[in-house]
């Protein structure tokens, strides 16, 4: 159902044909802008290449950068494995510099699919006049303001270009005036958006994508701007609740099952994945399920047991009837039909310090995921090599591991922006001075949530630090936790092996590429 989005980069022969320095070069071939595109289907696949661009890093770089360097994620060496010379361990600590590996791909595919997106703008400008055209240039704006807002979320002040073929160098941005932009370029959009939800318009931006991305703006803009705008969140938030388009999906696990898609009420903008796409890489399972649990999940690959979570987060599922619970991996394991899994070692195996005599001697672990990550040797960050290391920390499972698929990829739509989020949203700027509207208050809309989430009482009050543990339980491990500890505060706190408490480790360092290609680019303070 979902799959019709697999855009095909059928126009990207034109868009060739213009990306050479001479734009005014002759067409030779028939297919031209003032024949094509004209239809929306046309406007869609001409629109493909950033749509494909975007979707190539988010699950990877962007997660990286979002949930390693907060309480929710990490990931340790384990018997040397996945150190890759301190990447992972600089997101934990907080001490990343300007060419740790993720923050330079991050800025480079960002950066690309905004000069992608300014290539589709410039020919589809070109075609004749239409309501398909002015939607699909509305779109793609969306698009490349939804990636600016990303670069101002974890760059602060960045160059702004919008002209394909403008070879001038662009200056560095003010974060203030980054925020300006956005929110002009998405205000212009959002008449010629589609008002249209489901699969229509699946995995593009309609209305309620642009005012979903202006809610996430104005709930940070004391972050962003120095500015609160908490009014202005709530206005975002009531166009999205009173379109009546979305509803929270009355079961949670389902939405991030591999076959999600756009007949999940609670998407508001996901992307859409296809493990057997050339094009982005969804891999959550691969760094998240325990290697031993493989024929558990019939899955074709071994997977990596990388990536745990940190009981610091995970105290926050305290509730034995949230239904939330479920997307964690903890304790000891058992197949499908009961029986506990078994790993064949040796008493060594199992623990490497174990030197009694019989240290060789076979042994059947029943596989337990333990909660504490506990790093054995600082210097490279590793917990050991053994079955103890390798089961360490809680691991999620929130976006089901795929067995349908023949690679380590996933067919996993991954949403970006959720009905729940802006109801969470409003809840939050109406408790820091909003006011309430449409006869809905900070603890109805939390309340209104619960409902779908547990069957624990409804609660009779709502405070702020609530909101927040609310927003950790119900979007783990989908890129928020990072923009929510920043603004309540909590970014510089300790956990794991973090001590770090540097606030200008809230903006990552533009990276060394970036600077060597742009010499009017500055660097952020402290790096």
């Amino acid at each position: 159902m979902k799959r019709f989005f697999n855009i095909f980069l059928l126009f990207i022969g034109v868009a060739g044909l213009y990306s050479c320095h001479d734009l005014e070069v002759p067409v030779t071939t028939q297919l031209t802008p003032e024949v094509f595109p004209q239809t929306p289907a046309q406007f869609v696949q001409a629109a493909g290449p950033t749509y494909n661009s975007f979707r190539q890093n988010f699950s990877t770089d962007w997660w990286f950068l979002q949930s390693l360097s907060t309480d929710e994620a990490i990931l340790p060496a384990r018997g040397g494995n996945w150190y890759d010379g301190a990447r992972y361990e600089q997101h934990h600590k907080h001490t990343w510099n300007r060419d740790n590996a993720h923050v330079q791909s991050a800025w480079a595919w960002l950066t690309s699919t905004i000069s992608t997106s300014n290539q589709n703008i410039y020919l589809i400008a070109k075609a004749p006049e239409s309501a398909a055209k002015q939607t699909s240039l509305a779109e793609l704006r969306s698009m490349r303001a939804l990636c600016y807002f990303m670069m101002m979320d974890l760059w602060g002040n960045v160059p702004i270009t919008t002209q394909f073929g403008d070879t001038t160098t662009a200056r560095t941005t003010a974060r203030a005036d980054v925020f300006k932009f956005i929110e002009k370029e998405l205000n212009e959009s959002i008449p010629n958006l589609s008002e249209v939800v489901g699969q229509e318009t699946y995995g593009r931006p309609t209305k309620y994508t642009a005012y979903a991305i202006l809610a996430k703006m104005y709930l940070n803009a004391e972050v962003y701007t120095g500015t609160a705008r908490w009014n202005d969140a709530i206005i975002a938030c009531d166009k999205v609740i009173s379109s009546g388009k979305f509803a929270l999906e009355s079961d949670y696990r389902k939405m991030f099952f591999v076959n999600n898609g756009p007949q999940i009420k609670e998407f508001i903008y996901a992307i859409p994945y296809d493990a057997s796409a050339p094009n982005g890489y969804m891999f959550y399972a691969r760094y998240s399920l325990p290697r031993s649990l493989r024929a558990k999940y019939s899955l074709p690959f071994t997977p990596s047991a990388a990536c745990s979570t940190l009981p610091e987060f995970y105290a926050y599922f305290n509730d034995s009837k949230d239904v939330r619970n479920q997307q964690w991996i903890t304790g000891k394991q058992y197949d499908y039909k009961g029986n506990p899994v078994i790993v064949n070692t040796t008493k060594q195996g199992f623990d490497e310090d174990y030197k009694g005599a019989d240290a060789s001697a076979a042994l059947a672990y029943h596989v337990e995921i333990t909660p504490n990550v506990v790093i054995k040797n600082p210097a490279s960050f590793d917990l050991g090599n053994d079955e103890k290391a390798w089961n360490m920390g809680y691991r999620n499972n929130k976006f089901y591991c795929d067995s349908t698929s023949a690679t380590r990829n996933q067919n996993n739509d991954v949403p970006i922006f959720r009905y729940a989020d802006v109801l969470l949203m409003k809840a939050e700027a109406i408790l820091r001075g909003g006011t309430a509207t449409n006869g809905q208050t900070a603890l109805s809309l939390v309340n209104e949530l619960r409902s779908k989430r547990t069957t624990s009482p409804a609660w009779t009050s709502v405070t702020l630090q609530a909101v927040y543990e609310e927003r950790s339980r119900e979007f783990t491990w989908e890129t928020w936790h990072r923009n929510d500890m920043i603004r309540y505060g909590k970014y510089e706190d300790k956990w794991g092996a973090k001590t770090d408490t540097d606030v200008r480790k809230r903006l990552f360092p533009i990276p060394t590429n970036a600077l060597q290609l742009n010499k009017l680019l500055v660097q952020n303070p402290g790096y």
